[in-house]
Parts: structure tokens; C-alpha cells; sequence
């Protein structure tokens, strides 16, 4: 008798686990019907470049399954607006960067244009929305590297005008005017002890046009100084809380706490290694990052940046990008109420993006940067001078002209 006792009990107590399980993730997809999700880094673009040499035409991303993402995925996630990372190695640094750059970034409204259905190319905070409305993919860009500019003011502003909207500064190097978050590993040398003159100029620019300014990857002291110096929000595209996984990839508390007074946001990682520190990681593990921060600071500065298709392991019920809604339905679960979680997926980074823009609106009358970097700060084989010779080459001339004109005299009087 007390074996079906027990028996019954355990059937009714899973049928119960399972109906609130129903539930919340009933509550999840409801939410995610009225607030858009907006994810901030998802690298299938490189994948593109990786596997098809980006020939777009050779791919369908509906049947494509070797991917953390495609189209069937995007649809069961509810994944309503993702920055694409224009991403390129740091091997291509001073050698073809902003050309394999710009490819990615042709790569990103290609896609927009073979699936129209599906993806509408955004460039703004009102953009977003006006692709939720329509129930498609608002489709972001975001370059990932500073290395990606070649230390030029006015590749970055050109790069703004093909659609980019953010630029994280550094990735894993060094670039002629940034720290990496590898110099706080000890692993590389500290170059800059942060920004360099001409990387705060970047940052004043990068206000001035309205370009979103992402710190993942970045040093611990040029954190603090864009924190510091940039007069608009600031964003983690894709970095997790280093209090529970002291990988220097992810944000101090400290760190957070800034954020949280300029009004900016962390986008949560889902890399396993960021999450729990070793290759293994399940969805409880990335609920526990986005409860420390909100617990930290504040759920205004958090969002999603799962980084799919740009790692190679991710958590055990994060799969691929079909799967946000059940990490919803666990922040519900642990009682967050539901305008906190429509702050995490899109509201955080919706009222970023239009204070960023506000502030390019005020700075519409300041004149754009047009001072290139100091040469002796970039100059290197590869690297060709024709503005910086020009310069030079007239101060020699300057120099030699008495000369000249002693030995024109003497000629002269031959």
C-alpha cells in the first residue's frame, strides 16, 4: 500500500513540476510576443566566410544544420532583432582588415536581401521596431575589432554609413591605440595602459557620428576610461559577470556598477568558458550571471549576447538560438517579474540606442575629426604613407631650398 502511495505521490508531483514548467515558458513566449528580443552578437556571418567563402548563393539557410543558427531556429527562438558581428581575425591587422571587413559587412545585407521575408536591415532604434511589427529579424551590424579600421577616423565614419552601428574596440590584440583583455591575463604586453591619445579621439568620434561602443573584449583600464570619457551609454556586446566566472573576458563588479550610473548595458555570453569557467556549462549556469548583475546593479543594464556560431561550446539547454525561450522561462521562474525580463530583451538596449543617437543629435554642429593618427604610431612595411610623405616631403624641400639657391649662384657664376 505505501509503495503506491509513494508512487502516486511522484507521478502528481512530476505532472505538477511539468505544468509549472508549462507555465512559465507559456509566460516566456507571451512576453517575447510584445517586447522584441534583441540579441547582441551572433557571429554567423564568419560562418559564412568559413564554410562558403561568403557565397551566399550556394547556401540555404533554412536547411543549413551545422550552425548554431538558421532560419527554422531564428523563428522557434523568437529571435526578433540580432547585431551580426562583421568579424575578421586579428591576423589581418595591418596587412587586409578593412577589406575582409567590408566583405562581412556585404555578407550581413546579403542576407538581408536573399531572405526578405525573413530579415529587414536596421540601422536604428525605430528600425527595430518597425521590423517587430512586421514579425521579422531587424538585423543589426556590429564590427567586431578596433583592428578592423586601420587607426582611421574616416574608415570608421564610412563604415557607419554602409550600416555599421557598433564597434567593439578591441578583439584578442592590441591595435595601435587600445589595450586587449589579454594584457590583463599577463599573457600580452600592456601597450597603451588603456587608450592611447588618438583611441580617446575615436571614442569623442564614435559619440559625435553615433556609434555604439562595445567593451567586450577590451582591458579592465580601457573599460574604465570609456566609462569615463564617452558622454553616451556604453554596451558589452557579449561579456558575462566575473564574479561568477573570473575570466577576464567578463565584467568586474566594479565594472557593472559604472554601467550602471552611465546608463549602459551587459549583454550576457552563453560561452561555456565565460559561464562556468570550464567546458561544461547547463541554462541555470547563464540564469546565474543575469541573476548576479541584476542583484549587482540593476535588470536595466542587462541583455543577451549569446556569441553563437563564434564559440565552440555552449551551455546544455542553449543549444543553438532556438532555445532563448527557455532561458525566459528560467528567469521567470526565479521570480523576476515581467518587466524586468522585458527590460532584458530589448528595452535595456532600445533606450541605449536612442540615448546614443540622442547624443549624435546634440553633437550634429561639432565638426568631424579629420586629424589621422601620428604616423610613428602606425607606420609599418605594409603601410603605405602618400598623406604623411606629402607633409614631410615638403619640409625637406623647405630645408634644402638655401642650398639650392647657393648652388644656383654658383652655377651661375661658373
Amino acid at each position: 500500500m505505501m509503495e503506491r502511495v509513494k508512487t502516486v505521490c511522484l507521478v502528481l508531483w512530476a505532472f505538477a513540476v511539468n505544468s509549472m514548467a508549462e507555465e512559465y515558458k507559456d509566460r516566456a513566449l507571451r512576453l517575447m510576443n510584445d517586447t522584441p528580443l534583441i540579441d547582441g552578437h551572433n557571429d554567423l556571418p564568419w560562418q559564412m566566410r568559413n564554410m562558403f567563402n561568403n557565397r551566399l548563393s550556394t547556401v540555404d539557410l533554412y536547411d543549413l544544420n551545422t550552425t548554431h543558427t538558421n532560419i527554422p531556429k531564428i523563428k522557434a527562438g523568437r529571435l526578433s532583432a540580432q547585431f551580426w558581428a562583421a568579424y575578421v581575425p586579428c591576423d589581418t591587422q595591418y596587412k587586409d582588415a578593412v577589406r575582409q571587413t567590408l566583405e562581412q559587412i556585404d555578407v550581413i545585407h546579403m542576407m538581408c536581401q536573399k531572405y526578405p521575408d525573413v530579415f529587414q536591415f536596421a540601422a536604428s532604434s525605430q528600425d527595430i521596431m518597425e521590423a517587430f511589427q512586421k514579425n521579422k529579424t531587424a538585423s543589426l551590424i556590429g564590427v567586431e575589432g578596433g583592428h578592423s579600421i586601420d587607426s582611421s577616423l574616416g574608415t570608421l565614419r564610412t563604415m557607419y554609413q554602409l550600416g555599421v552601428r557598433y564597434l567593439t574596440l578591441t578583439h584578442s590584440c592590441n591595435t595601435p591605440w587600445a589595450d586587449n583583455w589579454l594584457v590583463d591575463t599577463e599573457s600580452e604586453p600592456v601597450q597603451h595602459n588603456g587608450l592611447s591619445d588618438f583611441g580617446k579621439r575615436v571614442i569623442r568620434e564614435m559619440n559625435r557620428i553615433g556609434m555604439l561602443i562595445d567593451l567586450s573584449h577590451v582591458s579592465e583600464a580601457v573599460m574604465k576610461q570609456v566609462l569615463e570619457i564617452s558622454e553616451a551609454p556604453v554596451i558589452f556586446s557579449h561579456s558575462s559577470a566575473y564574479s561568477i566566472c573570473e575570466n577576464k573576458r567578463n565584467v568586474p563588479d566594479d565594472v557593472l556598477l559604472e554601467v550602471k550610473k552611465k546608463k549602459g548595458i551587459v549583454m550576457v555570453n552563453f560561452f561555456n568558458n565565460y559561464v562556468t569557467c570550464q567546458n561544461t556549462a547547463k541554462l541555470s549556469d547563464v540564469a546565474d550571471h543575469f541573476d548576479h548583475i541584476k542583484t549587482m546593479a540593476d535588470a536595466s543594464i542587462i541583455g543577451f549576447g549569446g556569441d553563437y556560431d563564434g564559440v565552440p561550446r555552449v551551455p546544455e539547454g542553449l543549444e543553438d538560438v532556438s532555445k532563448y525561450p527557455d532561458l525566459v522561462a528560467e528567469l521567470l521562474r526565479r521570480n523576476w517579474t515581467d518587466e524586468e525580463v522585458r527590460d532584458a530583451l530589448g528595452r535595456n538596449l532600445l533606450r541605449v540606442f536612442r540615448d546614443v543617437e540622442a547624443v549624435r543629435d546634440r553633437l550634429n554642429g561639432v565638426q568631424a575629426d579629420d586629424e589621422p593618427i601620428p604616423l610613428n604610431e602606425v607606420q609599418n612595411p605594409c603601410r603605405t604613407d602618400y598623406g604623411y610623405q606629402e607633409k614631410s616631403s615638403s619640409t625637406r624641400t623647405q630645408a634644402l631650398y638655401p642650398l639650392v639657391l647657393v648652388l644656383t649662384w654658383i652655377i651661375t657664376f661658373l
